[in-house]
C-alpha cells in the first residue's frame, strides 16, 4: 500500500499545501509556466519528491519551497505547513509587501466613497428643507 502512495501529482501536492486554491488552478499555473523546478517549467503531471525545490509564482507572491513530505489529500493550513519550508529570500518578500501597498484592488475602504442609506436619508432631509 505504502508503494502506491508514494507517487505524487504536482498539481495535486500544490493544491493540498494550500498554495492554490484549486488542483485546476494549480495545474493551469504548471501549464503556463508559473512552477519551475530548477530555473525550468514543470509539467503539472510531475513526480514530487523529498527536498525538491520549487519557484511558485501566485497573485499574491512568489513562493520558494522546499518539499518535506508528501501530502495527499486537502488538510487545515495548520497542518499544511509541516509538508514544505518557505525558502523565499527576504529581500524577495519586502519587495511584494511593497508592491502590494502600492496595488490598488479597485475596492472602496468602508466608510469611504458612497453614502450609506442614513446618510443619503439625512443629506435628503437636509436638501427638501
Amino acid at each position: 500500500m505504502n508503494d502506491v502512495k508514494e507517487k505524487l501529482r504536482l498539481d495535486k501536492y500544490l493544491w493540498a499545501i494550500r498554495i492554490f486554491k484549486t488542483r485546476s488552478i494549480a495545474s493551469e499555473a504548471c501549464d503556463k509556466g508559473k512552477v519551475k523546478y530548477n530555473g525550468d517549467s514543470v509539467k503539472p503531471s510531475r513526480n514530487v519528491h523529498i527536498d525538491d525545490e520549487y519557484e511558485i509564482k501566485t497573485e499574491a507572491k512568489r513562493w520558494r519551497i522546499k518539499v518535506t513530505g508528501l501530502l495527499h489529500n486537502r488538510v487545515q493550513y495548520s497542518e499544511a505547513v509541516k509538508y514544505y519550508i518557505d525558502i523565499t529570500p527576504a529581500d524577495e518578500i519586502q519587495r511584494l509587501q511593497y508592491q502590494a501597498s502600492s496595488f490598488h484592488t479597485g475596492k472602496r475602504l468602508s466608510k469611504v466613497g458612497r453614502p450609506t442609506k442614513k446618510e443619503r436619508r439625512d443629506i435628503d432631509g437636509f436638501l427638501d428643507e
